[in-house]
C-alpha cells in the first residue's frame, strides 16, 4: 500500500484490510511514521514519539479488535499511558512521574487493536481554542500553516487533516474537539456527559465539563471509536449505560424527520463573520432538502453569564492543577505565564463565587431542555470566524506585563478579592471566547454535540457547523451526521 491508497481509507477499512491480510499493521505504522516525518516539521502535530511502544505492541500481535493494526495518537492531556509521561502540554509536567497505569480510553483503543506511536500537540493544561504550548511550540493548520489547526485538540486534527493517522484521540471540555474538527474540515463529537469514563487517573475533569472522545474524517469512525469507548467503568461518579443497539447500527438506521431550531448570533454578542453565517444558512437548506423542519430558535438563556461561569472553571482547576504538580515535584516557575496569572485569579476567588458559578449550570441546562423540547437538534456555528491566523487573539504584551507584575508583587489576589478586577476578568472571558462562542454550551449542560465539515470559505478553508442534542442522544447526531454526509460528501477534500 502506497500513501495515496492509505489516505483514501478510513480507520474503519484500513482495519478491514488488515484484517483481510490485504496490508500489514507494520505496514501501516510505517506509512503513518514516514508521512509524520514529512509534516512534522511544518504543522508539529506531535509533542512525543511512541515508536518503541509502537513496535513492541505491533511484537505482540495487533489482536482482532475492530480497529487491529490502524495507527493511532493519542492526546497528551489526560490520556495516559502507563510509563510515558503525561504533559498536558506544560514543561513544569513533563519530569513529573509517569503514569502507572493506562486511561481506561487508551486501554479500550488498545484492546480494539489501535497501534499508538505517539501524543498529539496541546495547549497548556488545555485552556485554549488554540495550540500553542511553550514546551512543544505551537501546531499548525494543514489548509493553511499561518492559521491554528484549533485546540485544546488540536495536534491530533492536524495529524488526521494532514493524513498521518485517519482518527485521534481528543477530548472537550469547552469545545476542544469541536473547534480544531471544525478548522481542520473533520468530524468532532464530544459525547455526552458519562458517556466514556475519563478514568482511573481522573474522576470528573473540569467539574464534569470534559468528554473523551475522537477526531475523524468519517461518521462511521467516529460511531466505530464510540462503541469502543463507551461505557461505564468501576469507580465512575457518572455514567451512562451502554446503548442496547451499538452506534455503528443506529448511524446505519432510519432516520425520521426532525424538527431542529438554528441560530448564527455569538451568544456573548461578538460579530460572527459572514463565512460562518453562511456556513449555518447552507446547512439549514440541506437540511430542508432533505424533509426536515428547520426554525430559527435559540435557548432562552444570558451567553455573557454563561461565559462568565466558563472562565470559572478554570479559577477552580488551575490553581489546584498547579498545587498538584509542585506536590508531586514540579515547580509553579515552569508554567506559562498566562497560566500562572490564571491560578493567582483563581485563589483569589471565594468558595462562594466559585460555587455560585457551578450552581448556574443548572439553568443552562434548564433553558437548553426547554429548547429541545420543542426541537430534536440546535444547530449553531461551530466557530464564530474562519481559523484564525497564529497570534490572534493573544493577550497584549502590556497586558500581562502589568498583571504579572501585580502577581509578582502580590496585589493581583488583593485586587481580585476586592472586587476591582471585575471588569478585568469579564473582558477575558469575552476575549477568550470571541472567536469560540458557540461550543461552552454542550460543556456545561452535558449534552452530546458535533461539528461537521459543512462548509469552506471562498479561500478555501474549512468552517464546520455544529449540532447540539438532548443528554443521552448521540446516536441521534450520529444518524443525522451520516444522512448529511451522503448529502453533501466531504471524506475526499483534503489540504495539499
Amino acid at each position: 500500500m502506497d500513501f495515496a491508497t492509505y489516505r483514501r481509507h478510513d480507520a474503519t477499512s484500513l482495519a478491514a484490510e488488515a484484517a483481510a491480510a490485504r496490508v500489514k499493521p507494520e505496514a501501516l505504522l510505517d506509512l503513518a511514521l514516514t508521512r509524520l516525518a514529512e509534516v512534522q516539521p511544518a504543522l508539529n502535530p506531535v509533542c512525543r514519539l511512541m515508536e518503541a511502544e509502537a513496535r513492541a505492541q505491533l511484537a505482540r500481535g495487533a489482536g482482532q479488535g475492530p480497529l487491529a493494526g490502524v495507527p493511532w495518537l493519542i492526546k497528551d492531556v489526560a490520556q495516559d499511558y502507563a510509563g510515558v509521561p503525561t504533559s498536558w502540554g506544560s514543561r513544569a509536567l513533563t519530569a513529573l512521574p509517569p503514569p502507572r497505569e493506562h486511561a481506561h480510553t487508551v486501554r479500550r483503543m488498545l484492546d480494539a487493536g489501535v497501534v499508538i506511536f505517539g501524543k498529539t500537540n496541546a495547549p497548556e493544561l488545555g485552556l485554549k481554542g488554540v495550540t500553542d504550548p511553550l514546551a512543544f511550540g505551537r501546531s499548525s493548520n494543514p489548509w493553511d500553516a499561518t492559521r491554528t489547526p484549533g485546540g485544546s485538540s488540536g495536534g491530533s486534527a492536524a495529524a488526521v487533516a494532514a493524513g498521518v493517522v485517519p482518527m485521534a484521540a481528543g477530548n472537550d471540555g469547552g469545545g476542544s474537539i469541536r473547534i480544531p474538527a471544525a478548522c481542520c474540515g473533520l468530524v468532532g463529537l464530544k459525547p455526552s456527559r458519562g458517556r466514556v469514563s475519563v478514568g482511573p487517573g481522573q474522576g470528573e475533569i473540569w467539574f464534569g465539563a470534559c468528554s473523551e472522545g475522537v477526531i475523524s474524517r468519517s461518521v462511521r469512525d467516529t460511531a466505530l471509536a464510540l462503541d469502543v469507548l463507551s461505557g461505564p467503568e468501576r469507580g465512575d461518579a457518572i455514567a451512562l449505560p451502554s446503548p442496547t443497539t451499538c452506534f455503528v447500527d443506529q448511524m446505519r438506521s432510519p432516520l425520521r424527520r426532525l424538527r431542529i431550531a438554528w441560530c448564527a448570533d455569538s451568544p456573548i454578542g461578538e460579530p460572527v463573520h459572514d463565512e460562518a453565517r453562511l456556513a449555518v444558512e447552507r446547512t439549514v437548506s440541506l437540511l430542508k432538502g432533505l424533509g426536515h423542519v428547520v426554525e430559527p430558535a435559540r435557548p432562552d438563556l444570558d451567553g455573557r453569564a454563561l461565559a462568565n461561569s466558563f472562565l470559572h472553571i478554570y479559577f477552580g482547576q488551575v490553581p489546584a492543577a498547579l498545587s498538584r504538580a509542585v506536590a508531586q515535584g514540579g515547580r509553579e516557575a515552569d508554567f506559562e505565564p498566562l497560566t500562572r496569572l490564571i491560578a493567582t485569579l483563581g485563589r483569589a476567588t471565594s468558595a462562594e463565587k466559585l460555587t455560585a458559578e457551578l450552581l448556574r449550570w443548572n439553568d443552562y441546562a434548564r433553558s437548553l431542555a426547554a429548547l429541545h423540547s420543542r426541537y430534536d437538534l440546535y444547530l449553531t456555528p461551530t466557530l464564530a470566524s474562519p481559523p484564525v491566523l497564529h497570534g490572534t487573539g493573544d493577550p497584549p504584551p502590556a497586558q500581562l506585563a502589568v498583571l504579572g507584575a501585580l502577581r509578582a508583587s502580590g496585589l493581583l489576589g488583593l485586587l481580585k478579592r476586592a472586587g476591582l478586577l471585575d471588569g478585568v476578568v469579564q473582558q477575558m472571558a469575552t476575549d477568550s471566547l470571541r472567536h469560540v462562542p458557540f461550543t461552552q454550551l454542550a460543556n456545561l449542560t452535558g449534552t452530546p454535540a458535533i461539528s461537521l465539515p459543512l462548509h469552506w470559505t471562498s479561500e478555501g478553508l474549512p468552517l464546520g457547523v455544529q449540532l447540539v442534542a438532548a443528554p443521552g442522544e448521540d446516536g441521534l447526531l450520529l444518524q443525522l451526521a451520516a444522512e448529511l454526509e451522503t448529502a453533501q460528501p466531504w471524506f475526499d477534500r483534503a489540504p495539499n
